[in-house]
């Protein structure tokens, strides 16, 4: 039987936050998992049915030719990202240039390959952003600069796509449970019981793409219980 449920691409649904929404929305959606680690994106699919797209989100020519094969989207969710702790004065070049590519170019031009297929879905796009789009992280201006120019990335396409009925929303938590948020914390300090759980942004991103029709959710913060740092 052809598989008649809404149609959710979901990048960075090999770990981290992007494979607890794979988990959430597989429960109502024919789920696209998109990852580049091969076994981690195989358990996501064992335990989901997701359909599997082993992919570099870089490589926009490889995503929209799988994208052009597609009949429906109704969901996409950008939750692949790469967030190394550098200061103006440690980043180098490359890493601007790295961490650009994949936190703001890749999700652009994905959507770009995607909008007639989310015009015709009046889709909902889900940029998953960070806190660090909102305050300033003490050394981490590389990080904190992509995700601003994330969140000016969706402002702009959500006005560029209203006559499409195209509803764009930026989620942005704060420090997550994740394994980039291990990589950016001495393990002597890490505290996971403070932080917010990925199946936490996953039941946000459901409350989202389950507004009513009439409404779209713009923008939300979704901070730990008893906040980290206050400025």
């Amino acid at each position: 039987m052809p598989d008649s449920r809404p149609v959710a691409l979901i990048t960075g649904a090999s770990s981290g936050m992007g494979r607890e929404i794979a988990r959430e929305l597989a429960q109502t959606h024919h789920v696209i998992a998109v990852g580049r680690n091969a076994e981690r994106l195989a358990a996501v699919t064992r335990e989901t049915g997701a359909e599997a797209w082993q992919l570099d989100i870089t490589d926009d020519a490889a995503l929209a030719t799988r994208i052009a094969e597609l009949e429906r989207l109704d969901v996409l969710v950008h939750a692949a990202a790469i967030g190394d702790h550098r200061s103006v004065e440690q980043a180098d070049a490359a890493e601007w240039s790295q961490q650009f590519a994949v936190n703001v170019q890749a999700p652009a031009l994905i959507t770009r390959a995607a909008l007639p297929l989310l015009r015709a879905a009046s889709a909902t796009v889900v940029f998953i952003g960070s806190g660090a789009s909102t305050r300033p992280v003490g050394g981490s201006a590389v990080y904190s600069a992509t995700k601003h120019a994330l969140r000016a990335t969706a402002d702009v396409l959500r006005i560029d796509e209203e006559p499409h009925r195209v509803r764009v929303v930026t989620i942005a938590p704060g420090q997550t449970d994740t394994d980039m948020l291990r990589r950016n914390i001495p393990e002597d300090q890490y505290t996971p019981e403070r932080y917010i759980r990925p199946e936490s942004v996953a039941a946000t991103v459901r409350f989202v793409v389950e507004a009513p029709a009439d409404v779209q959710i713009t923008d939300i913060a979704v901070r730990p219980r008893q906040e980290i740092a206050r400025l």
